[in-house]
């Protein structure tokens, strides 16, 4: 069989894959019409198996049928469940109502913004003095991790709930309180449990931030890595090494399969010691989607082999697209899942091409080793847009510099997990395994601080197709064999590259004329998080710095500022200060709150290694800013109460001058708050209000009847917290509050001029 043939009976199930990805997103978008459909498609699949069967060449129309069956089994799937969603999703859960959750920990408990996160069953819910049997998947998200949380265990949550998208797995999110273990994991899930913390206690003491990545190469907890050094790794494309997947797997596995072919086994003992090995792997770092697709993948590539018929990459992942994809219809709104695939799949077809392309201009080993990043690269980056508008330009430098240490960190992380009933051997290990994983921090850290790291793209769907013209460009101009076609990509990226390079700086400046002259507030719309500017005369106040540098450095450019006078950090989650190295070096004087951790003294000792003086403030001292005076409200000074975190946000306001009276509210909870009201300082009416965490519902009604806000403005992006909540919004039109929101309107500008309070959206003029 030629290679032409054999990469075309390849590819005969990749429109199987992408037709069943098109049903289960069909099918989990609008449920209601789940059964309806499955039975129209496994009608038109029976209809055409029997055409097929008559026909001398069926080839064509099996295919069809049987993407229509695996698109029908996906629909049927979410159809079976939809009764129990809908059951779930009818609960009376508005209004702040307080809710009891008995839950079954099905998901990796995972770090986020706020604490942690992690995937449930619910078994029962009780709403006041009512207890209903309830099974359905939900979201659990808590500020502490109780001692025995993890994948197996059972436990109650108490707080409130609210519904989550239609698309989501989850179809309630929990915001839990209260988090009680009933019952931790037993059988292998404890071993595993034990295992995963049993490693990252092992690396302590060793030097930061290569330590947090050990566990995370080995068996995928991240647990350990500092919020700086994961930006790092997104910056530098490396942040895929901590997220186990194909490459993890086929490493487990084919150590597993060499060592039975070692001891001469036959090939049903080598094939069933991969599998066990495979099952066990995915047990102890437990079912991720990008997991479960990587495992799937390697179990059918097993069978395959069992069988003696070694099928091609692409027919293996497509088999394994389909089975996940009918076992989980959900994963079809994943993007985790989609970057997988498509990675995947980019380098089973795209770097052999690339290699023999690279080959004309470097040694043949170097080029194969360059297709493999590069392949991925141009693949992943459109989806990668979607996420954060920006191209890492170091990206496939940084993974061929970091890519052959990974998996040495990972064969050593494992067995040092593997020795833990050992531990001086555990030890040693984990110190072997923190070699690789140190350079491997050390090339992210390098490569995100290089000059011109990253270059901002357009935003959503321009964006995605703007840079998939590129990507393709760029290898057909890498892979093309004849001359002809290697001009024409080069003229293609070359008119891409220009479009995208000039449609930065012209927008900036468009963006520019169409700010009003004569601003004095603007919130930014930096997504999920905080950036606000005030500007009184010549002198501009930042108050916090949004959740990652390139949102932040654009909006200063929308609104031309070059240098901050005052930067308030209100607290130091990252939606609040992850933009900070954007100002660095442009800052003045920086206030802020309690210093938490050794993370957010990092980002205080930057701000100050680049010129910029630091200051820690509490209620009661303030200062001028222009024509305007500022003053600190909060927190206490040396408060037990609230020492650190979203209750001890600094809260200033900026009266007195031409500048609308503003109160900016940081992340303050409803107890917060009452303390707030309490110490007599919110004791006026304020023209604007920053709405305080984003949106949230747990917010005091009494504080904001005082405050008495003409604009209520709401920093907010799209976020799976369901911010902004009705509750703050019902609350503020009760108040006659004009509410403005950045996910909604864009930047936000104040101003207050002849006529009175002015307010500008940049989405609507």
């Amino acid at each position: 069989m030629s290679i032409r043939t054999a990469r075309r009976r390849d590819l005969r199930l990749l429109p199987v894959a992408v037709t069943a990805w098109a049903g289960a997103g069909a099918a989990i978008a609008f449920p209601q019409q789940a059964a309806a459909s499955a039975v129209v498609l496994w009608l038109a699949a029976v209809s055409l198996l029997v055409a097929a069967v008559r026909r001398a060449r069926p080839t064509l129309l099996t295919l069809i049928a049987v993407s229509m069956a695996v698109a029908g089994a996906a629909a049927s799937h979410v159809a079976v469940v939809q009764p129990a969603r809908d059951a779930a999703a009818d609960l009376r859960i508005d209004g702040g109502r307080s809710v009891a959750f008995e839950v079954d920990v099905v998901g990796k408990v995972e770090r986020s913004a706020t604490g942690f996160r992690f995937d449930a069953i619910t078994r029962s819910v009780t709403i006041g003095d009512e207890t209903l049997a309830l099974s359905a998947p939900v979201l659990v998200r808590a500020s502490d991790r109780p001692p025995g949380l993890d994948l197996g265990a059972r436990a109650t949550a108490l707080g409130t709930a609210f519904r989550a998208d239609a698309t989501d797995r989850a179809v309630l999110v929990v915001e839990a309180s209260e988090l009680a273990i009933e019952r931790a994991p037993e059988g292998p899930l404890a071993v595993a449990a034990s295992l995963r913390t049993g490693l990252v206690a092992a690396i302590e003491g060793l030097p930061d931030p290569g330590a947090g990545l050990v566990p995370g190469l080995a068996v995928g907890d991240t647990s350990a890595v500092t919020d700086e050094l994961d930006q790092r790794m997104t910056a530098s494309s490396l942040s895929h090494l901590t997220a186990v997947s194909g490459a993890n797997c086929a490493l487990v596995v084919g150590i597993a399969f060499g060592i039975a072919a070692l001891c001469r086994a036959r090939r049903g003992i080598r094939v069933a010691a991969g599998l066990g090995t495979l099952v066990a792997f995915v047990v102890l770092v437990s079912p991720e989607p990008s997991v479960v697709r990587a495992g799937a993948m390697a179990a059918i590539a097993m069978l395959g082999l069992l069988l003696g018929r070694i099928g091609a990459g692409v027919s293996v992942l497509a088999a394994s697209v389909c089975l996940l994809l009918i076992l989980d219809p959900w994963l079809a709104a994943s993007l985790g899942f989609a970057l997988s695939a498509v990675a995947t799949g980019s380098l089973l077809l795209f770097a052999g091409p690339l290699a023999d392309g690279l080959s004309r201009w470097m040694p043949s080993p170097a080029a194969l080793a360059l297709s493999v990043p590069l392949a991925a690269q141009l693949a992943c980056g459109p989806l990668l847009v979607l996420i954060e508008p920006t191209v890492p330009l170091v990206g496939v430098l940084a993974n061929l510099l970091a890519g052959p240490a990974a998996p040495v960190a990972t064969v050593l992380g494992l067995l040092a997990c593997l020795a833990l009933p050992v531990p001086v051997l555990a030890q040693g290990l984990s110190a072997l395994a923190w070699l690789p994983a140190a350079w491997i921090a050390g090339t992210a850290d390098l490569a995100a601080r290089l000059p011109g790291a990253s270059l901002p793209w357009l935003e959503g769907l321009p964006g995605l197709l703007a840079l998939a013209i590129t990507g393709a460009a760029i290898g057909s101009a890498i892979a093309a064999r004849r001359h002809r076609l290697r001009r024409a990509a080069a003229w293609t990226l070359a008119a891409a590259v220009l479009v995208v390079a000039a449609s930065g700086p012209v927008r900036t400046l468009l963006d520019r004329t169409r700010v009003p002259t004569d601003w004095a507030i603007a919130a930014c719309e930096v997504g999920q998080g905080d950036a606000v500017l005030v500007r009184s005369a010549d002198a501009v106040m930042l108050i916090d710095a949004g959740p990652e540098p390139a949102a932040l450095t654009a909006c200063l450019d929308r609104f031309a500022i070059d240098r901050i006078d005052i930067l308030v950090l209100t607290h130091f989650d990252l939606d609040h200060r992850g933009g900070a190295d954007a100002v660095a070096g442009r800052a003045d004087l920086v206030l802020h709150g309690p210093v938490p951790d050794a993370d957010a003294a990092d980002v205080v000792a930057r701000l100050a290694s680049a010129g910029a003086r630091t200051q820690q403030v509490s209620a009661g001292q303030g200062g001028e800013l222009g024509e305007c005076r500022w003053r600190s409200l909060w927190p206490k000074p040396d408060d037990a109460v609230y020492p650190a975190g979203n209750d001890a946000s600094v809260i200033v306001d900026v009266t007195g001058c031409r500048v609308p009276d503003a109160v900016f509210l940081g992340d303050l909870s409803a107890q917060a708050q009452r303390s707030l009201v309490a110490t007599g300082a919110v004791d006026r009416g304020y023209a604007v209000v920053k709405v305080a965490h984003h949106g949230s519902a747990d917010q005091d009604g009494e504080l904001y009847r005082r405050l008495s806000p003409s604009i209520a403005l709401v920093t907010v992006g799209e976020n799976p917290y369901g911010h902004p909540r009705a509750e703050i919004l019902d609350l503020l039109e009760e108040e006659r509050a004009t509410v403005a929101r950045t996910d909604t309107s864009g930047d936000l500008v104040l101003w207050r001029d002849d006529d009175g309070l002015r307010l500008w959206r940049s989405r609507e003029g």
